[in-house]
């Protein structure tokens, strides 16, 4: 999976592709709490409307620091255990 943080700007873009590992397979599972997560930071304008869920294309717009754009790509990475820890509430 293609994971990156991007400086735009004052704020930061964290995108991950999964397109690019096809060995890489998100389930049901992951793929709803990654969806929960990510309308969880719009809702609470932590990131930009226009940001998308996947399911195999995920970005995440107008993140505030650099440190909590690796906060959350490393989330998306590892999957439940670390994005239950960055975002709590997400089902696990």
């Amino acid at each position: 999976m293609f994971i990156a943080i991007e400086r735009l700007g004052p704020h930061w873009t964290v995108k991950a592709d999964a397109l690019t590992a096809p060995q890489h397979d998100i389930d049901a599972t992951v793929y709803d709490a990654v969806r929960t997560a990510v309308i969880h930071l719009i809702r609470s304008r932590e990131i930009r409307p226009d940001s998308s869920a996947g399911p195999v294309y995920f970005v995440l717009y107008d993140v505030e620091s650099e440190h909590r754009g690796c906060e959350l790509a490393a989330a998306l990475h590892a999957h439940l255990e670390p994005l239950a820890r960055v975002m709590p509430g997400t089902p696990t």
